[in-house]
């Protein structure tokens, strides 16, 4: 069974899901994209729609009511840590100290936690596995690799934990060239990849893709010796411009490249890495015009926010679905393959495989 064969098979297991919680008619005119031209379908944002969660974990703490919403990231489907840091949108000071929680267990209870420096000009949280790091400025890092007991406070450079966990290779900043992560520093690659407008690597097992844009239009290269060797690719182009590329590797370690448009709202080109050193375009008929968020999820499949909520792109087909998602969710998929989809209020966990995902919404407020 060759390639093109798989992922049509794949496709017609997946439409039985796909129709189950779709809605409306999904056969649509060909949309505008860099691989697939033709008018897109304007799509205004949907009415609001009440769909269920398979859980909803609400929580309240001492936290007085003086505070906004609380900034809350994941790291994984268990590990969690929120930041309450402005009071009446005013940034924190004496009179609204930032204030630290931490969860173990998926939202469902919160434990407060001292925050190293709570008055600062500004704050920072950010949850990477295996490390909390906050930022508090103009004061420097501060740094926990023990679930908030102990931190470490640094100055300058980013924390090693925080550049750690944008894997093992790198675009340098400042050199645009590419650098391989030792645990301590990021050393240049003695070859350098030949990418105009590099702007993103990525890497999954032994393969390495760096890519970028330039003039509207994108190029990748790609590397299986650790960097040593580079071969260009071409990344099929027929109009459409593309003002930044990034590189994503779903779950199953499938690889894409994401054209976001230069406004950064309309629905981006997508290519799917064929090995062992080509791009296809991946086809998305009857997209929406704008989309919030694009991330693939695995066996072909790339999850959407956009105005009419969540969607699907799916053998070459864009398919609206009543995922509890609405247009103001960005979506990522962590390292455990959860879906994180951060709302003004929210974050919305989906764990699961690919299209079959349990809800969970969590909610954090103060008293």
């Amino acid at each position: 069974m060759n390639r093109r064969t798989t992922r049509s098979v794949t496709a017609l297991l997946l439409l039985p899901a796909l129709a189950a919680c779709s809605i409306g008619d999904v056969r649509r005119p060909p949309p505008n994209r860099a691989s697939a031209s033709h008018r897109p379908v304007v799509t205004a944002p949907a009415p609001p729609r009440v769909v269920g969660f398979d859980e909803v974990r609400h929580v309240r703490v001492a936290v007085p009511q003086r505070y906004d919403q609380p900034f809350v990231e994941f790291a994984d489907a268990q590990h969690g840590y929120a930041l309450f840091a402005a009071c009446a949108g005013q940034p924190p000071g004496r009179g609204c100290p930032a204030l630290l929680y931490v969860t173990v267990d998926g939202g469902r209870s919160w434990r407060a936690l001292r925050h190293p420096r709570p008055a600062a000009q500004d704050q920072q949280l950010y949850a990477v596995p295996g490390a909390l790091v906050l930022l508090a400025e103009p004061y420097g890092w501060y740094t926990s690799i023990d679930g908030g007991a102990t931190f470490a406070h640094t100055t300058g450079a980013e924390p090693l934990p925080l550049v750690a966990a944008r894997g093992d290779y790198q675009v340098i900043e400042g050199l645009g060239g590419v650098g391989e992560w030792d645990g301590r520093h990021l050393r240049p690659l003695a070859v350098q990849p030949s990418v105009p407008g590099l702007n993103t690597v990525g890497h999954y097992g032994d393969l390495i893709v760096a890519a970028g844009a330039a003039a509207g239009r994108p190029y990748a290269a790609v590397s299986r010796d650790q960097g040593r060797h580079w071969l260009s690719t071409t990344v099929p182009f027929s109009g459409g411009e593309v003002g930044l590329l990034r590189v994503a590797f779903a779950p199953d370690g499938a690889g894409w490249l994401i054209g976001e448009r230069p406004d950064r709202t309309g629905f981006p080109a997508l290519w799917r890495f064929v090995r062992p050193r080509s791009w296809e375009p991946e086809r998305a008929v009857g997209h929406p015009a704008q989309a919030r968020s694009v991330a693939p999820i695995g066996v072909g499949l790339l999850a959407v926010t956009g105005p009419d909520g969540a969607g699907m792109v799916a053998g070459g087909r864009y398919y609206h679905l009543d995922w509890p998602l609405t247009a103001e969710h960005y979506l990522t998929v962590l390292t455990d393959g959860t879906i994180a989809a951060r709302g003004p209020d929210d974050v919305i966990l989906g764990t699961g495989w690919t299209a079959n995902r349990r809800w969970i919404k969590v909610i954090l407020d103060g008293d």
